[in-house]
């Protein structure tokens, strides 16, 4: 059976990196944009990230801009914005996609681990992503700011939708430390 330590992903800087780097830790998977409604988030997240890392949470930021070209800039570009503007300290890797058929074989996984639950109890938020997505699959990231959770064993144990703040996740992080 796989697991996400079974994948690699790629630096800002092209560097090739196993997740098994990251094997024994809990994980938390996010697909971020520069320029989201949501891009506030970062900061929750390094909240967390910086409250949890010593008890073994490790955040990994995967820029995107398949929504609406919401993450435009270069590696470089999202790594300064990222370190300029919310002084972030967990690994922001390089862009990917995380749908469709360049989708990375890391975020098919997550997706097909976690099929998600974006229905109408995400109100506003869900009518205006469905206008925008009508076809979208059950599986598919709908948005900036998806988090998926994985546990010390590389099993995804949960996914959070777009507008669940990091904040309101660390009980539910922490229960996996």
């Amino acid at each position: 059976m796989a697991s996400t330590y079974d994948f690699d992903a790629t630096t800002a800087d092209g560097e090739m990196v196993p997740l098994s780097r990251y094997s024994g830790k809990v994980l938390l998977i996010v697909n971020t944009a520069s320029k989201c409604g949501l891009t506030p988030q970062y900061e929750g997240l390094e909240a967390l990230y910086r409250d949890k890392q010593d008890a073994g949470l490790e955040i990994l930021g995967f820029p995107c801009n398949q929504f609406r070209g919401q993450e435009p800039g270069t590696d470089a570009e999202i790594q300064d914005f990222c370190r300029v503007t919310y002084d972030v300290t967990f690994p922001v890797f390089a862009r990917i996609e995380v749908n469709g058929p360049d989708a990375t074989p890391l975020y098919r996984y997550l997706r097909a681990e976690q099929p998600g639950d974006f229905g109408p109890q995400y109100g506003k938020f869900y009518e205006v992503i469905s206008r925008m997505m009508p076809d979208a699959g059950r599986d598919d990231v709908k948005w900036n700011f998806t988090k998926f959770l994985v546990d010390r064993n590389g099993n995804v144990v949960k996914r959070f939708e777009p507008t669940v703040e990091p904040a309101a996740i660390a009980d539910e992080v922490a229960a996996y430390l």
